[in-house]
């Protein structure tokens, strides 16, 4: 079943919702596709039933092939989240059957702010939290890395370096940059003092916010078991500051995330340990431009979006270079 534009979509919900709720009807109004998501489509909509209206999101794979059991993890994982004091969307309903919305999705309450980082970074009415967003990433990702893996019995644990290289090497792309950058990551590795559960896409963009500050995490589909200082590293990438000079999401300082996290979760990670996350951000960045180019180069997914990110390649193998200069 192919569900692709509004007019097929919003019966198909109001089906799913009437099933959920217990009530009919439920009336789906303002369906719109949101912009950003290359591996996931958000959908934003109001559904009302016996006069009460929901803001909600659909989040929605891109296409029926996709294992259903990835959207059943990321719905457990936000639940778990929640739980232990993560902010998060309350999770209404995760289906794996692709047959109810032409593919397997996610319905969770909409949480009202801002996605989209240039704004979060410039905008005047984000000014006065600014100086707080590390610290107050910090401190959730303190409660976040307290999650129980034993609620997400899918979740993944394997070696990332491994994994990244092995990546890499299936797309068949020389890059003598990467190449030198996981030399260097091999040869300098730090020990992991303990493993916990990783968000894995923890940065600017996947957050959203509000002149209060952070009010939501999002986008769980690469969580996993590991190294909780690579959601630290991560959200250090420069590519994720997106232009803005402080090296924390482009918004706070070193000082503040690491103080804050510490603070929450009562480990000490050290400066360098933070950097060799943040270089291996780097490579895994540039890793995943090269695949996601491929899914529109291939013909699996046509997309002007994923086509673009791969160009971002060279980005990525400067920023490589730069780190690379400083901690050699």
């Amino acid at each position: 079943m192919r569900l692709a534009g509004p007019e097929q979509l919003a019966p198909a919900l109001g089906s799913v919702l009437e099933s959920l709720l217990d009530v009919r009807p439920v009336t789906i109004t303002g369906l719109t596709r949101m912009s950003g998501g290359a591996s996931r489509q958000t959908w934003a909509f109001d559904a009302t039933a016996a006069d009460r209206t929901l803001p909600l999101i659909l989040r929605r794979a891109p296409t029926a092939a996709l294992d259903g059991q990835l959207m059943l993890a990321e719905a457990a994982a936000m639940r778990e989240a929640a739980r232990v004091g993560v902010p998060e969307p309350d999770v209404l309903v995760a289906a794996a059957d692709p047959d109810l919305l032409g593919a397997p999705f996610v319905i969770m309450t909409r949480v009202d702010g801002e996605t989209i980082a240039r704004r979060i970074l410039r905008d005047e009415e984000y000014a006065e939290i600014r100086p707080q967003l590390a610290a107050q990433c910090g401190r959730i990702l303190g409660a976040l890395h307290t999650m129980d893996p034993g609620a997400l019995p899918t979740v993944p644990d394997v070696d990332p370096l491994d994994l990244l290289r092995s990546l890499f090497e299936a797309t068949g792309m020389a890059s003598p940059t990467l190449e030198l950058a996981f030399r260097w990551l091999a040869a300098n590795r730090p020990t992991a003092t303990h493993k916990a559960v990783v968000h894995g896409d923890f940065r600017n963009g996947n957050l959203i916010g509000g002149p209060d500050g952070i009010r939501a995490v999002l986008d769980w589909e690469l969580v996993h078991v590991g190294d909780p200082v690579e959601d630290l590293g991560w959200l250090c990438t420069k590519a994720w500051r997106f232009g803005a000079a402080p090296p924390v999401g482009g918004f706070g300082e070193y000082e503040d995330l690491l103080a804050a996290y510490e603070s929450a979760s009562g480990v000490t990670v050290v400066r360098e340990e933070l950097r060799w996350w943040e270089l291996y951000g780097t490579v895994r960045w540039g890793v995943m431009c090269i695949m996601q180019a491929d899914r529109h180069l291939s013909g699996s997914q046509q997309s002007v979006e994923l086509a673009a990110i791969g160009r971002r390649l060279a980005e990525q193998e400067y920023d490589c270079i730069g780190l690379l200069e400083e901690l050699m």
